[in-house]
């Protein structure tokens, strides 16, 4: 993974358009947005606790690219991230989600990341004690020396019997047999071929579930979070035994090996700090709890402007109590958006507006963009195809008329129906090779090589581009 620290904004705006085609000015403010955090990071600490991320609102119709934006920037940042649309939570009072759940959600995210790093650094060390318990399960050690063994007993062992190097002299005692013993089935295990022996361990098992009964309202989702993890590890941790596969139980005791390494009061405390300095948190729909036109709402819509009053707080800075500890909101980078087609920026309330000095309007995709978006981006859709059917050793081409006349088409059902922007290609491309995907590989056998013309794609794309009804083709 590439360090963002290093990249200058110009070189993340590179990384996006590996991936996305266009909306150049919504990349320039999110890559400047992102190069700053590294460098209020490095700026005098005094002016560390002054300097505050502008927080950035993207407007534009639904499939032109902000979640994507928004999803390539937390991958190219391997930063706290969290996505949360801002119709899921409701006015403090009314059921439903309060919008502090985000905060807590970035911070349930920073420690799982950075927990399972931890646990990759310890993994060659707990993979070491993940060796012995497997040996101790096939091969239990002697604890004290006792007797010797009869030689018919060693004999069976391999010691004496032809099956060891005539260099091997005769153990002494059940001891120094035992330990031998260990070390040719360390051996074994070491070379994978004992991987499908079956043996019995011992695995943790998951603290019960410890209800807490009381008034809603009466405490806030951390604090109750905290007193159920309070309570459940007040209870006695029990084992119970499993009968598995050597290759299974690697699996099993690795996990459980690598978390007894870690420390966890230093993983939390470090959460902490990634999420208040680095953490990014992305709320989709945004528009949803505007109130449009003359500003009346009812209904479910009742806790709109009270959902936008709630966000002031943490999207201005506040402390929010989670069960890692308190994080800090202000210098959490918030990245808004929404469609706008019913309300407009500025139904939402003032104080909300100001808590978003960067706007930026994403443009509408043309023909052009969906051939881009067909032929360009390492993920695009031609070439996702292109591995689906190549895991039948189906080899598939696309001509560059063929995706030109896909382009047009994806446009051409936009303007006549829904503009749905990209998602448009998954229905046209789903129509395209729908049947092609059925055949293979019944009809269609390895090896096949198939070529998608601009004359296939007319004939199967024919009836959806002359039927106006397209309601049928609606994502």
């Amino acid at each position: 993974m590439l360090d963002s620290s290093f990249l200058t904004p110009a070189q993340i705006v590179a990384e996006l358009d590996k991936y996305i085609i266009g909306q150049h000015e919504a990349k320039r403010h999110v890559a400047i947005a992102l190069r700053n955090r590294w460098r209020r990071l490095h700026a005098p600490a005094d002016m560390q606790r002054e300097i505050v991320p502008n927080n950035i609102l993207m407007i534009g119709a639904t499939g032109v690219g902000k979640t994507e934006i928004a999803r390539r920037l937390a991958i190219l940042a391997d930063a706290p991230f969290v996505k949360v649309e801002a119709s899921k939570f409701t006015e403090v009072g009314y059921v439903g989600r309060d919008v502090e759940s985000m905060v807590r959600d970035l911070a349930e995210q920073a420690v799982s990341r950075l927990r399972q790093r931890r646990q990759e650094e310890v993994k060659a060390q707990a993979a070491q004690a993940v060796e012995d318990l497997i040996l101790d399960a096939l091969i239990p050690p002697l604890k004290a020396p006792g007797k010797e063994g009869s030689s018919a007993g060693r004999s069976n062992l391999g010691f004496g019997s032809g099956e060891g190097s005539a260099t091997d002299a005769i153990p002494s005692s059940d001891q120094e047999l035992n330990e031998r013993t260990r070390e040719r089935f360390r051996q074994k295990i070491r070379h994978g071929e004992l991987e499908d022996r079956r043996i019995e361990i011992n695995v943790a098992q998951g603290a019960p579930s410890v209800g807490i009964m009381g008034a809603p309202g009466m405490m806030d989702e951390a604090t109750m979070s905290g007193l159920q993890d309070m309570l459940g590890n007040m209870l006695p941790k029990k084992q119970r035994k499993r009968k598995v596969s050597v290759a299974e139980a690697r699996k099993i005791l690795l996990d459980e090996e690598a978390a007894k390494l870690v420390d966890m009061d230093e993983i939390k405390e470090e959460a902490i700090r990634q999420a208040e300095n680095s953490g990014i948190i992305f709320i989709d729909e945004i528009d949803k709890v505007a109130t449009s036109g003359s500003g009346k709402s009812g209904g479910p819509d009742v806790s709109r402007q009270g959902v936008q009053r709630d966000l002031l707080p943490i999207v201005e800075g506040s402390a929010v109590n989670t069960k890692y500890g308190i994080v800090n909101t202000d210098h959490i980078l918030f990245i808004a958006a929404g469609a706008f087609h019913v309300s407009k920026p500025s139904d939402l309330i003032p104080e909300l507006q100001g808590r978003f000095p960067i706007r930026v309007e994403l443009q509408s995709l043309t023909k052009d963009d969906f051939y881009r978006i067909l032929k360009d981006p390492k993920n695009a859709l031609t070439k996702q195809y292109q591995a689906l059917l190549a895991a039948e050793d189906v080899q598939l081409t696309f001509e560059d008329e063929a995706l030109l006349k896909l382009a047009d088409i994806a446009a051409e059902v936009n303007s006549e129906v829904e503009n749905i922007g990209a998602r448009r290609l998954h229905t046209v491309m789903s129509r395209l090779l729908n049947e092609l995907l059925f055949d293979v590989p019944d009809k269609l056998p390895a090896g096949t090589a198939l070529t998608i013309t601009p004359q296939l794609v007319e004939e199967r794309l024919r009836d959806m581009v002359k039927n106006r009804d397209m309601s049928q083709y609606i994502l």
